[in-house]
């Protein structure tokens, strides 16, 4: 992070990041009633910067207020998150068809280190999770934005993305499922580099259909309660 940077990380954005992490990662399950005093006392943080993460996080999707129940993290049913997956199969997959088109060989480069720290993560975690940091340090919000479609782009990184993230950190959990996840991650990087956009595309659209079916053998099977 830059000096700058540094200089202008708020209290409110310490508490923003450290309460989305906790819902991407699952601390704070969806479906959840929170309270500030709770938070507060959990999460070491102050009532001001607080209320300000929460209005962002509720604003992103994440958070969802109703009069007279307060505020819960967001949940959607089994069959929403299916829909939202055959939507994101579709959308992704033109996305990375247009990276392969569009993106620059330096944004490339960066795809392919991206992905290597990646790995070194998942080694970190002895193979256990694949955690994505939003922004440039996730390999999905990266061939969204290499895409450069701008309308794909905003509708990918809406409220879309951030749901989505919830659930792919909890997915990624899966035993043997960090390391299959990177592998596809590069394959889809590989045809990017090489500029095969309808490899990139097939890819990227069997990738995440892989990773809807696994959201429902663990739905059936009862290892993932949504």
């Amino acid at each position: 992070m830059s000096e700058a940077a540094i200089q202008t990380y708020t209290r409110a954005d310490e508490a923003f990041d450290c309460l989305q992490t906790a819902i991407v990662k699952g601390d704070l399950v969806p479906g959840e009633k929170i309270g500030e005093v709770e938070l507060c006392s959990r999460f070491n943080l102050t009532r001001g910067p607080l209320r300000e993460a929460l209005g962002r996080l509720e604003s992103r999707g994440l958070l969802v207020r109703r009069p007279h129940a307060g505020v819960k993290v967001v949940s959607v049913s089994a069959e929403e998150l299916m829909e939202l997956y055959r939507i994101r199969e579709i959308m992704e997959g033109l996305a990375a068809r247009q990276a392969a088109e569009r993106m620059t060989d330096e944004e490339i480069a960066d795809l392919h280190a991206t992905l290597d720290s990646h790995e070194k993560m998942i080694e970190q975690a002895q193979g256990q999770a694949y955690y994505q940091a939003e922004g440039d340090y996730d390999f999905h919000h990266r061939i969204a934005t290499g895409s450069r479609n701008t309308k794909l782009a905003q509708m990918l990184l809406g409220d879309l993305y951030y749901m989505v993230r919830m659930y792919r950190y909890r997915l990624s959990t899966s035993s043997g499922r960090p390391h299959m996840a990177l592998g596809e991650h590069r394959r889809i990087a590989e045809a990017i580099a090489q500029r095969d956009g309808e490899l990139a595309e097939f890819l990227m659209k069997r990738h995440i259909n892989a990773a809807r079916r696994n959201i429902e053998n663990k739905i059936q099977n009862g290892t993932l309660t949504i």
